[in-house]
């Protein structure tokens, strides 16, 4: 389920908005908030100008990937071992069944 997530850094449109948003984390659970998202990102190219202009989206919400973050040995093994796992997780619409 999660293994297929694009890495932290890579640029996206988002289907709602205007600006470019640069993915900064995958597979968050915002305080005081039940829903778990695909993503958490900044505005690009400002950068995280503050806690509360993160933003947060699921892979459905993307319209257009501009550019895809690095990935080397680490990022693979992340998404093997750490996403992958995450994949036995019930989630639906943002929120873990069961």
């Amino acid at each position: 389920m999660y293994e297929d997530l694009l890495p932290c850094g890579s640029i996206v449109k988002l289907t709602e908005g205007e600006h470019y948003v640069m993915i900064c984390g995958r597979v968050v659970f915002p305080a005081g908030n039940d829903h778990v998202y695909d993503y958490t990102g900044c505005f690009y190219p400002e950068g995280i100008a503050s806690e509360d202009k993160m933003l947060f989206f699921d892979s459905e919400a993307i319209d257009r990937v501009l550019f895809i973050g690095f990935q080397d040995r680490q990022e693979i093994k992340y998404r093997e071992e750490i996403l992958a796992g995450l994949g036995e997780l019930s989630v639906n619409k943002g929120e873990i069944l069961g």
